[in-house]
């Protein structure tokens, strides 16, 4: 019999429903093979605070895991803030893929990550801080609970709200501390997740930005053995950066005292190490669930904190330790206990989600993918990489050196991070450097270029970079609450 002859028996003796059949239950099965996106994105959480990453000193054993079973970026950075709130401008650039100059704050007329996998078939799920306004959020998820839309507030007490078809609904204050606020809310989307039905789900944790206020078991943990002073701790920063006074500097006095500032830092970690046993329950409900085989699995944070280092608590900065944030990936096909030192941006993310979605990346998205780093392609995405801080701060990196702007008091630093991880030797006045400061400075210029970043480099009327802080008078913000404004204001 030819195979003509058998196709058509096979037409004439079976269904025309039979016959599709196998091809349909295949495009079934194909997108259910599309994985699920979980996000994990804490608030304020330096790339040092994890005990996977060499720090003895912090107990996060749930991340720890994450790490070992994933792949970490360890040069991973917010590209800066036009504001103090450096919170927002961070997530709307994580969120749209976009640079600092290239995005609106509430994200208006742009794409999103979250509503880009919406429209290609997920559904999409928020809870937690939400920066970048109403609308935003709205376009951006199929639901949402829990939702937090500000930039901070007392961990006992957020305001937050639903969505539901669309509208915001259930406004209320919460009942719970923030991270167990937020995972409830997880745990109840996960609970009622499809098999073969892809989803993303943005978890963005509050925690550990101040009020620094753990939970007093989280401090237990910490009761005998409080984290060391930063390696690079110092009493006062040894200039005038420009932003000495803002509210973050203000949560300790001048000059910081080392007890005062081990205390905090000691409340940091623990409100880290609380938000980290709450993960832990996200990641068991996938798992029971059915659902961690084919889950990829994000960890991040918006930017780091100072917490004492270099004379300073807040992330108005560009030093290390307040622009770069731990970068997980977890799941299937990425390799495991494995990282790199390329570096990368916060808004690569969207377009290496993008990748592992099978989702094309839509126009206007700046950032670059990363899968390939870990598929052993290629060993990094760019060569040099840029921070800015307002009219304040321009900052230039490659594998090794780090070059940092002042443009209002005219001010140089280099350091060699190869050597000098913790910035402590400023080598800007070495006159065997001065070659490569003007090769970083025009590196620095053609980043600028590239982002549209006008400020001038220059000041022809530079201000003074002395300044002392001694004695000066603090005010604590509306958020704080009253033990914390006793035991860190009305002590003075």
């Amino acid at each position: 019999m030819t195979t003509y002859l058998r196709y058509l028996l096979l037409i004439l003796c079976f269904p025309l429903g039979v016959l599709i059949g196998p091809s349909a239950v295949s495009a079934a099965e194909k997108a259910s093979q599309r994985p699920n996106i979980l996000f994990l994105f804490s608030d304020d959480q330096r790339a040092d605070a994890l005990g996977a990453y060499q720090n003895p000193h912090i107990q996060t054993p749930n991340l720890d895991q994450l790490a070992q079973a994933g792949f970490s970026f360890r040069n991973a950075y917010c590209m800066g803030s036009i504001h103090g709130a450096v919170c927002q401008p961070s997530r709307a650039m994580l969120n749209s893929g976009r640079s600092l100059y290239h995005v609106p704050m509430d994200l208006k007329g742009v794409m999103t990550m979250p509503q880009l996998l919406k429209e290609s078939g997920y559904t999409t799920f928020g809870t937690g801080k939400w920066h970048n306004h109403r609308e935003s959020f709205q376009k951006s998820f199929t639901l949402g609970t829990a939702a937090f839309m500000g930039g901070m507030s007392n961990h006992l007490k957020v305001p937050v709200v639903d969505l539901k078809d669309g509208k915001f609904e259930n406004k209320r204050m919460g009942e719970k501390f923030s991270s167990e606020l937020f995972v409830d809310a997880t745990v109840d989307f996960l609970k009622t997740q499809p098999a073969n039905k892809p989803f993303y789900a943005y978890v963005a944790f509050t925690a550990p930005h101040d009020p620094r206020m753990p939970p007093a078991s989280a401090m237990e943990i910490y009761k005998d053995k409080q984290p060391p002073l930063p390696k690079n701790f110092m009493p006062q920063h040894p200039f005038n950066n420009g932003w000495m006074t803002g509210r973050d500097e203000a949560l300790a006095g001048w000059p910081r005292q080392p007890e005062v500032v081990r205390e905090q830092l000691t409340e940091y970690y623990a409100m880290i190490t609380h938000m980290d046993s709450q993960i832990g329950r996200i990641l068991k409900t996938l798992k029971t669930q059915g659902l961690d085989k084919n889950t990829i699995v994000i960890f991040s944070s918006d930017h780091g904190l100072a917490v004492g280092s270099h004379g300073l608590l807040g992330k108005q900065n560009l030093y290390e330790h307040s622009m770069k944030s731990p970068l997980i990936f977890k799941g299937p096909g990425i390799p495991q206990n494995e990282s790199s030192e390329a570096l990368v941006y916060l808004y690569d993310i969207f377009p290496t989600v993008c990748d592992l979605t099978q989702t094309s990346v839509p126009s206007g998205v700046e950032g670059l993918d990363l899968a390939p780093i870990w598929q052993g392609k290629q060993k990094g995405v760019r060569d040099s990489l840029f921070t800015t801080y307002e009219d304040l701060m321009r900052a230039v990196r490659d594998d090794r050196w780090k070059l940092i702007r002042y443009p209002q008091i005219n001010k140089t630093q280099l350091f060699d991070l190869k050597n000098d991880p913790a910035e402590l030797k400023d080598l800007s006045e070495h006159p065997e450097q001065q070659a490569r400061i003007e090769q970083m400075l025009t590196t620095l210029k053609e980043w600028q270029q590239k982002t549209d970043d006008k400020q001038p480099l220059t000041s022809e009327h530079p201000k003074s970079e002395k300044i002392d802080l001694t004695g000066r008078k603090r005010k604590p913000d509306a958020h704080q609450p009253d033990w914390i404004v006793k035991k860190y204001f009305d002590s003075e």
